[in-house]
C-alpha cells in the first residue's frame, strides 16, 4: 500500500500564525504590542539571539558581578540581556525573569511619563562585536538573585 501524501501549500491552504504575533505575551495588557529588539550595526548574532528581561534594579545588580556583558536594553523598569538563540532550553529560569524568544518583547502598556518610555534603548554595548552576555553566568546570576537553587535537564 502506498501511504499518502500531502498536499504542497498553496495559496488556497490557510496559513499558520506567525511565532511572534503582533499582540503581547499571554497575560500582558491587551494591545500591548511586540518588537524585536534591534542590534546594533557591527554586532555578529549568527547564533541568533533571544533576550532575558529583569527588573531594572536587579539588572544593575546583575551589571556589577558580571565579567561580561553583552547588549542590554532598557525600556522603562524593565532590563533586556542578549543571549544566544536556545538559552532557555533545559533551563528554569527564576520567575525575577523573562524570556523572550527571538527578542521579541512587549512595550509597557499605560500613560507615557517624563520616566516611561515606549521603545527600549541600549544601554550598553560590548566592547567586542558579540551582542550575547554569556547565559549561564547571566542564568546563575538570576537564580541567585531569586534566592532559588538553579535547575537544568540534560534532556528536553
Amino acid at each position: 500500500m502506498v501511504p499518502p501524501t500531502l498536499p504542497l501549500p498553496s495559496a488556497h491552504m490557510p496559513r499558520k500564525k506567525s511565532p511572534h504575533p503582533a499582540s503581547g505575551p499571554p497575560g500582558s495588557p491587551r494591545g500591548a504590542r511586540r518588537g524585536r529588539l534591534t542590534l546594533p550595526a557591527g554586532l555578529s548574532a549568527g547564533l541568533g539571539y533571544d533576550a532575558v528581561g529583569m527588573s531594572a534594579d536587579h539588572g544593575k545588580r546583575v551589571m556589577d558581578r558580571l565579567p561580561r556583558i553583552g547588549c542590554v536594553f532598557a525600556c522603562d523598569e524593565h532590563w533586556w540581556w542578549i543571549v544566544p538563540a536556545g538559552s532557555h532550553i533545559g533551563l528554569v529560569w527564576p520567575a525575577v525573569t523573562s524570556y523572550a524568544v527571538g527578542a521579541f518583547v512587549g512595550s509597557p502598556s499605560g500613560p507615557r511619563t517624563a520616566r516611561t518610555s515606549r521603545n527600549p534603548r541600549l544601554i550598553h554595548r560590548p566592547e567586542g562585536d558579540s551582542p550575547y552576555t554569556p547565559p549561564i553566568p547571566l542564568y546563575f546570576m538570576a537564580c541567585h538573585i531569586a534566592g532559588v537553587m538553579p535547575c537544568w535537564s540534560v534532556t528536553e
